[in-house]
């Protein structure tokens, strides 16, 4: 007979309920592991003496117990998502790459060995080479999502080596301007691809206790990339720096080439044995001891591949439609906190000071700031949550810029002596982006790679990548028509009630994903209540 007080019992040393699980409710044609794996049916159909034995309570105890009761290990998690991330310093550094050879590119010099092109390029030249990312993304994003779709995660991001490569030799051979127009066409679209698929790669394989913190490597890397670029490109030539930015997207196709694939991706494409062994691999455990999760993953997927989805799904279904909104608001409100022109004014910044700094100096100071700042967040997400830092950061944000709009609206409005003050905006400057780094710049995407449902997360994805670059493109290419017709103080000012805005979206709008699964966030995307199951045997009851 069955105990009746088993609730209060032990198997080695553990509770007996540790030991005991259900798989999810799914069908024989979906599940992965169609035997219920329970103690119960486990002793019935098991007599091997090897595997069999009596404890002092008179329960049987079997070796299958101590495989569920696996610990595992998180490195490949870590080792994954670190190696993944390597493409993503490839993609700062191609981004920073424009701080130290554009002067270079403007240098009125005829015989200048850092410039290829043989002639100084214009003002409006130069602002066609750093605003042509953004534009190539836009483009490259719905490739990246088509591409990940058909190849998968691992070897969408593999792929992105392409055209990397091809932009960076375009650029060693560059004689005119329009040769560096299409480069950076090209690295615009290179820039998309990890932009839209490393979140979902992340997302899918990381367990739900450091999924944020794993999501939260794309802005540390990235600033990894940026300083690269902000710390080499003074000292070396034209032709060192494309060689040492060019060996990044290699480095990074060398390490990821031996990372599993997201066992998502392989069990929509009904690769149910290869996703078990890529699940037990970066669960560090057996494949017995993964069959549960691996349940729980096929059944995520069948109910998002049980009809196929179109583009439509996306605006029609109610947990796709709120989860583009959530994401696409995510990242404009990254943009429109004005990142990117501050980088960009950040030399005019230092000038403004009478700071006896050079200008490179002055930019691998700020690199610097943002790697520490970043480096913060991964530490940190999983206990205060997502929108915590989101606020914290919005509201540092918005009164740093407020105060950068202060000192020059002194300055170029009142004339008045700001000698006084020199130091607001070099200090505004530096706590502006410590607070970005550790909310607006990392969070996006961590989000980005938990929010949607497998059938359309390539698409949204791809939309949303879209909307960022969309923008970033816009408010790069002219924020010089702002300043010269409202002023610097305006255009920072603007920034400043944008993250006012977007604090107030975080607090009041945006739902919380800490310590949620990826079902569990659709279900509440979708406004499914959440069941506490009832320990008790009896049936499970609504939160």
């Amino acid at each position: 007979m069955t105990p009746t007080n088993r609730n209060n019992e032990e198997i080695e040393g553990q509770p007996y309920k540790e030991y005991v699980y259900s798989p999810v409710p799914v069908s024989s044609t979906s599940a992965v592991h169609h035997p219920t794996t329970t103690l119960t049916n486990f002793y019935k159909n098991n007599t091997s003496k090897e595997s069999q034995c009596v404890n002092n309570k008179g329960y049987h105890h079997i070796s299958q117990a101590k495989k569920m009761a696996e610990k595992g290990s998180k490195f490949l998690q870590y080792l994954a998502a670190t190696t993944g991330n390597l493409c993503i310093v490839a993609t700062g550094a191609m981004l920073g790459w424009t701080s130290p050879i554009l002067p270079r590119l403007q240098e009125d010099n005829p015989l200048n060995p850092d410039n290829p092109l043989n002639y100084p390029v214009s003002k409006e030249e130069a602002s066609w080479i750093g605003s042509l990312v953004p534009m190539g993304a836009i483009f490259g994003c719905f490739a990246a999502g088509i591409l990940v779709e058909k190849i998968g995660r691992k070897k969408g991001l593999l792929f992105s080596t392409v055209p990397f490569l091809i932009g960076w030799i375009l650029v060693a051979s560059a004689r005119s301007i329009y040769q560096l127009y299409v480069a950076r066409l090209i690295f615009g679209f290179a820039l998309a691809v990890p932009f839209t698929i490393l979140p979902m790669y992340i997302g899918e394989i990381a367990e739900t206790s450091i999924r944020g913190s794993l999501g939260s490597f794309l802005q540390l890397f990235i600033t990894i990339g940026l300083l690269f670029s902000y710390a080499i490109g003074p000292y070396v030539s034209y032709m060192v720096l494309w060689i040492a930015c060019g060996s990044l997207p290699i480095i990074f196709f060398i390490s990821f080439l031996f990372m599993p694939e997201s066992p998502y991706f392989l069990l929509g494409k009904g690769q149910k044995e290869d996703a078990i062994k890529a699940l037990a691999r970066l669960r560090g455990k057996s494949t017995t001891s993964v069959q549960k999760e691996a349940d729980e993953m096929q059944a995520t997927v069948d109910a998002a591949f049980r009809t196929q989805t179109t583009l439509a799904d996306l605006f029609k279904v109610k947990a796709n439609f709120k989860a583009l909104l959530f994401t696409c608001a995510l990242v404009s409100f990254q943009q429109l906190t004005g990142i990117n022109v501050v980088l960009i004014y950040a030399e005019g910044i230092f000038k403004s000071t009478g700071t006896s700094l050079s200008t490179s100096l002055s930019t691998i100071i700020l690199g610097v700031v943002q790697v520490l700042a970043s480096a913060v967040t991964p530490l940190v997400i999983e206990r205060l949550g997502r929108r915590i830092l989101l606020v914290i950061s919005g509201v540092g944000t918005a009164v740093t810029l407020g105060a950068l709009g202060l000192f020059f609206f002194l300055k170029d409005v009142q004339h008045d002596d700001v000698e006084s003050i020199s130091w607001l905006p070099v200090v505004s400057l530096v706590i502006y982006i410590s607070l970005y780094s550790i909310g607006w710049g990392p969070l996006p995407w961590a989000v980005m790679g938990e929010m949607f449902a497998s059938d359309v997360k390539a698409k949204a994805s791809g939309i949303t990548v879209f909307v960022c670059w969309g923008l970033a493109f816009i408010i790069t290419k002219f924020f010089s028509n702002i300043e010269s017709a409202f002023g610097t103080h305006t255009a920072f000012w603007i920034f400043s009630a944008c993250c006012v805005v977007a604090v107030l979206f975080a607090v009041l709008i945006l739902p919380e994903t800490k310590g949620k699964s990826l079902q569990e966030i659709q279900d509440e995307l979708n406004g499914i209540r959440p069941a506490v199951p009832n320990l008790e045997g009896g049936p499970s009851s609504k939160l």
